[in-house]
């Protein structure tokens, strides 16, 4: 699933630089995929591009925009389902020159205890 940022957001923009997919958006800023330019998702808040986001799989043992968040507002979004391999599919597409190492606790949430 992907993360999602609530309308609690403050606007503080400490999720931004901490999101190794670049997924994250200020609020009415467009963002890029493919070497194409989209629309802003949201104009008024910072917001996360459910196409580049996995969770941080394969990077972190847990969401890094989450684990930043002054006001616990990155959550997972029900609507954007996903497993455990596609978001690691999905990270190795979107860092095609990194070295991902397997899968463990220290680079997925779905491996902790």
């Amino acid at each position: 699933m992907s993360t999602m940022i609530t309308e609690e957001c403050i606007n503080c923009g400490a999720c931004e630089p901490e999101c190794p997919n670049v997924a994250i958006y200020a609020g009415g800023v467009q963002w890029e995929f493919n070497g194409e330019m989209h629309d802003a998702i949201s104009n008024d808040l910072y917001y996360i591009v459910p196409e580049k986001c996995t969770e941080c799989v394969g990077h972190f043992d847990r969401e890094q925009c989450a684990a930043v968040c002054p006001v616990d507002c990155c959550v997972p979004d029900p609507n954007k389902a996903e497993t455990e391999e596609q978001l690691f599919e999905k990270a190795k597409r979107l860092n095609p020159g990194k070295e991902f190492a397997a899968l463990s606790e220290a680079n997925s949430r779905f491996r902790k205890a």
